[in-house]
């Protein structure tokens, strides 16, 4: 049986300066650098059509940290992916500016595939918000520029990212036989990448020892490799993702990922489909801080999931915001609340494509709208939205125990972790246990733990001071205190005593929608019960 104490909240998301430099032999600044194979490479990625000129302004499709974020690691690199491949020569200091206030920061700018990324020439301040820009003076190949400036603020935390990023999944699960040979491969990453780290010599597609030849892209969270020639019918390979591919503060995979699969003897020339969307075509009352989503039937080329293949719309009015794609969910998220009781008209276009190549066979297009009254705003977790569970006194185990995700503690000491006979790693940062999939960080570990933690918990105390203060609530005494066997749509819910689950509860949502649970006594859930999330997408 488990116990929480007081009020439980649930939070389901379901969710620089250069003037007068001389510019180098490739046009650039000092401090730019294209990545390419040689420079007939670099030549060539600056040809395009004359005969049929693109006229569309590019557009920025998603950027880590993204606009809000707080808790923002000290050593992280900001990164920006465009919806296409841009001009190398116009990603500079000069047009990706990273500002303290009214002071420009230094550092150094990168440009690779579609990612330019800003490198600060020291670690951010602590508790610092910094403002990123981008100019119209950034060009995509055929010259056509940014409609407008991009400009996106972050706060960063007390510490440094010292955590190993993870591969997530892949295209093609190990084992995996019959695969189609014309697909490309993929590695999704836990977080955003250094995509100066994630090339040929990162990510391999090999048939016994023999390397294949191809070329390596990425975007996003994304990593693709796509053979210079179909691959042979009926035979295994093998994908490996080593060491030297690092995330935006520089930490390494901690070790090489392989998987290997083994392909059939025909061409994937099936278009893929839209399975669902975040909320059927005509819906109504949705809240304000809405982000569509489109699930697709197979695995979708990253390079292909822009903000010009997945648009939102007012009329004909396109909304700004970014799209991220991982697994086989692509995600809008608008730049700010929408509008209340208006229509608006999602579109992914048949520019989107699978990993064979094949496009949509028509764009897909859904409307929905908004309510008078928004639902529940998010709830800011900040960094306390890294652990599974985060405590300030104790945390203990009795029975049978599955954690997955971080356990942290502070300003308890790790004495007050009981039951799960950790086993402290050599760094002295952290510890495992065979009951955790995960860490367990404590108060009194190695630096930075004591710090990152004491952000976490201070995070953790607003988020909470947030979701208990919220009124008006949906509904009050739900189920007199029993809440098992129900399903639950979003909102707010209060109980002036104690609330039981004896049987399973359904929590029925979309991937944006939030549930808080104002309890003034203890949650007790019984033993091999669950709390299920509808659809399967919603994470918490």
């Amino acid at each position: 049986m488990k116990i929480f104490n007081k009020m439980w909240v649930i939070a389901l998301l379901l969710a620089v300066f250069v003037a007068g430099h001389a510019v180098n032999a490739n046009g650039l600044l000092p401090d730019t650098t294209i990545t390419g194979s040689s420079a007939n490479e670099s030549l060539a990625n600056n040809i395009f059509q004359a005969s049929n000129p693109d006229t569309t302004s590019p557009t920025v499709s998603f950027t880590t940290p993204v606009n809000g974020d707080t808790g923002v690691a000290l050593n992280k690199k900001i990164a920006v992916t465009f919806s296409e491949s841009m001009k190398p020569s116009t990603i500079t200091k000069r047009t990706f500016t990273l500002m303290k206030v009214t002071k420009r920061v230094s550092g150094k700018v990168t440009y690779v595939g579609v990612t330019a990324t800003f490198k600060p020439a020291k670690k951010l301040a602590t508790n610092t918000e910094y403002t990123a820009t981008i100019t119209t003076k950034v060009k995509y190949l055929a010259g056509n520029k940014l409609a407008s400036d991009y400009v996106w603020s972050f706060t960063t935390g007390s510490g440094p990212d010292t955590t190993a990023p993870t591969v997530s999944s892949t295209g093609a699960a190990n084992g995996a036989t019959g695969l189609p040979i014309n697909r490309k491969a993929t590695v999704i990453f836990s977080e955003a990448m250094d995509p100066l780290t994630i090339t040929k010599r990162t990510f391999t597609v090999k048939k016994g020892t023999k390397r294949v030849s191809g070329i390596v892209t990425y975007a996003g969270v994304t990593a693709t490799f796509t053979p210079t020639n179909n691959l042979e019918n009926n035979t295994e390979y093998t994908v490996t993702i080593t060491t030297g591919a690092k995330d935006l503060a520089g930490n390494a995979l901690a070790s090489d990922f392989s998987v290997s699969w083994t392909t059939g003897s025909s061409t994937d020339i099936t278009a893929p489909t839209v399975s669902s969307t975040g909320a059927p075509n005509g819906a109504t009352g949705l809240p304000i801080n809405r982000k569509p989503t489109v699930v697709f039937n197979e695995f979708m080329d990253p390079l292909t999931i822009t903000t010009e293949t997945f648009t939102l719309k007012q009329g004909t009015t396109p909304v700004s915001g970014i799209v991220t794609y991982a697994g086989v969910t692509a995600t809008f998220t608008p730049a700010s609340n929408l509008t209340a009781s208006t229509t608006y008209t999602a579109t992914i276009t048949t520019g989107a494509k699978d990993l064979a190549g094949n496009a949509l066979a028509v764009n897909k297009v859904w409307s929905f709208t908004t309510g008078a009254v928004s639902g529940q705003l998010t709830v800011d977790l900040g960094t306390s939205g890294n652990f599974a569970i985060l405590a300030k006194s104790a945390v203990s185990t009795t029975g049978s125990t599955a954690v997955i995700g971080d356990i942290g503690i502070s300003p308890a000491a790790a004495t007050f972790i009981t039951g799960f006979g950790l086993i402290m790693d050599s760094t002295n940062t952290f510890s495992t246990s065979s009951l955790v999939t995960g860490r367990v960080y404590a108060a009194d570990y190695s630096p930075p733990t004591p710090a990152n933690l004491t952000t976490a918990v201070s995070n953790m105390e607003t988020a909470y001071t947030d979701a208990a203060g919220r009124t008006l609530p949906n509904a009050t005494e739900l189920g007199a205190g029993e809440i098992g066997g129900l399903t639950i749509t979003p909102g707010l819910y209060k109980w002036s005593s104690s609330v039981l689950i004896t049987t399973d509860v359904t929590l029925n949502g979309n991937p944006e929608d939030i549930w808080i649970f104002q309890i003034a006594g203890d949650l007790t859930v019984a033993s091999g019960k669950s709390v299920i999330l509808i659809p399967s997408c919603i994470q918490t």
